[in-house]
């Protein structure tokens, strides 16, 4: 089977735009005009030359079946991944007059592809290889984290007092100080190598400056730092699993440890978080055999999208590893056995209810979990007051959708979808509502970003 057999929509080709200049910008190039010599191959590699401002076309290539997801090489000068002449060779590809054909790559083509490749081998090998570190080198190791965790100990000693004297001088003090006094606890929790910890108290800082209800909100939060600090100080009395998850909200890094799991995985969802010095990039997966929900992160620095992208509605067949921790939805994605194509497959909604109390046990084992992903359906959305909610369609619950939600653009397309009738959505159902990301009309169709 050819990769002109399983071309791409072109929403799943602009998903991957890492701003929406850049998908203005590929989309003007995603005609025949400007190119020459397009091809593709049955590997999964798309090429061509584009014409730009200067006498030397542009060499464009991309690797639809890359392990880690579409990778992407332009001789242009751009920064961005993908850069505008990637988008816009995988629109021409993913259209359906035969402007693209199959073919064999040219050399220069051909010569990024086969590096690629050899690495990915050459990656997969090590990774499979027994660790070559020596005694001394480990025993090296050992003593640097029980020095970082004296470190941690010591900064959660200081926080719990901070902590204490806040309550014992009551919540107004806390709007009086201003953001300064959380800036420099925060501060002290870089110094103890807890970033985690850091993240959490800047959080914080922001609470008495939300509007109406912030004593209490600063309340909740503060008992929710309080119980982390006291995780960590009890940490060689918890489960191994809650012990794993104080250690990764803390702020400390772990390897995916779980066997690797092969299944066919959907592409459910794809967004980007932001802030001064780092972009995240979350996949949510679904696997098709084995029913399982499964997260991808990636990173990139400030202003850059991560590299790894998988457009939503996408399949492909992989096997995953598990980070430790409750519930254990990150994953850390291993060799790939198939290139990712469009799929027609669905998850099973539940019912508001359900979705509910899926989180609400999820809470039980994680509780500092914000949110859970779960797929409600058949709902409708309907408004309630100032606000919407996705209402059962057979039945008699409702969740109310998350505040940061309500006036997005992805509220308008998920009503213009629905149009009063039943759709399915995938979201992450949390304490604040639901956050729909992706949804399915009734009676089949392709899936729909709303993110």
């Amino acid at each position: 089977m050819t990769q002109q057999a399983v071309r791409w929509t072109a929403d799943q080709v602009l998903a991957l735009a890492p701003d929406a200049a850049s998908r203005k910008a590929g989309s003007k190039l995603g005609a025949a005009g400007p190119w020459s010599q397009p091809g593709s191959s049955d590997e999964g590699a798309v090429w061509g030359l584009c014409k730009g401002s200067g006498s030397t076309p542009y060499r464009t290539v991309v690797d639809v079946a890359g392990a880690a997801g579409p990778a992407y090489k332009c001789s242009c000068p751009s920064r961005k991944f993908p850069c505008k002449h990637a988008l816009g060779l995988l629109l021409l590809w993913s259209g359906e007059d035969g402007a693209v054909a199959p073919g064999r790559a040219p050399d220069w083509a051909e010569e990024w592809l086969a590096g690629r490749r050899a690495r990915g081998r050459e990656g997969r090998a090590g990774a499979g290889a027994p660790g070559a570190s020596s005694s001394g080198d480990a025993g090296a190791a050992r003593r640097r984290a029980e020095r970082r965790a004296e470190r941690i100990g010591a900064g959660t000693v200081e926080l719990e007092q901070r902590l204490a004297d806040l309550v014992r001088g009551g919540l107004a003090a806390a709007e009086r100080a201003g953001y300064g006094m959380w800036e420099e606890t925060a501060a002290r929790m870089v110094d103890a190598q807890a970033p985690g910890l850091a993240s959490r108290v800047r959080e914080l800082g922001a609470i008495p400056a939300s509007g109406p209800g912030w004593p209490e909100r600063l309340l909740e939060e503060c008992a929710l730092l309080h119980l982390l600090d006291q995780g960590w100080l009890r940490r060689a009395e918890l489960p191994q699993d809650l012990a794993a998850t104080v250690r990764s909200r803390v702020g400390l890094p772990a390897a995916a440890d779980g066997p690797p799991v092969r299944d066919r995985w959907l592409v459910l969802a794809q967004y980007d978080t932001a802030d001064a010095k780092l972009t995240t990039r979350r996949i949510w997966l679904h696997g098709t055999g084995t029913g399982r929900t499964a997260l991808l992160l990636s990173y990139g620095a400030a202003g850059r999208a991560p590299e790894q992208a998988l457009p939503v509605g996408l399949a492909f067949e992989a096997e995953v590893s598990s980070y430790p921790g409750a519930g254990r939805l990150r994953v850390a994605l291993g060799e790939r056995f198939s290139p990712p194509v469009p799929s027609a497959t669905r998850p099973a909604g539940l019912t508001a209810a359900e979705a509910a109390t899926r989180y609400g046990e999820a809470l039980c084992a994680d509780p500092w979990l914000e949110s859970w992903p779960v797929t409600l359906g058949p709902v409708i959305p309907t408004p309630d007051g100032d606000s919407w909610q996705l209402a059962d369609a057979e039945g008699e619950f409702a969740l109310p959708l998350a505040p940061s939600s309500r006036s997005r653009p992805e509220l308008w397309r998920l009503v213009a979808l629905s149009g009063g009738a039943p759709v399915t959505v995938f979201g992450e159902c949390g304490h604040r509502g639901f956050a729909p990301l992706t949804a399915w009309p009734q009676g089949g169709g392709e899936a729909v970003p709303l993110c």
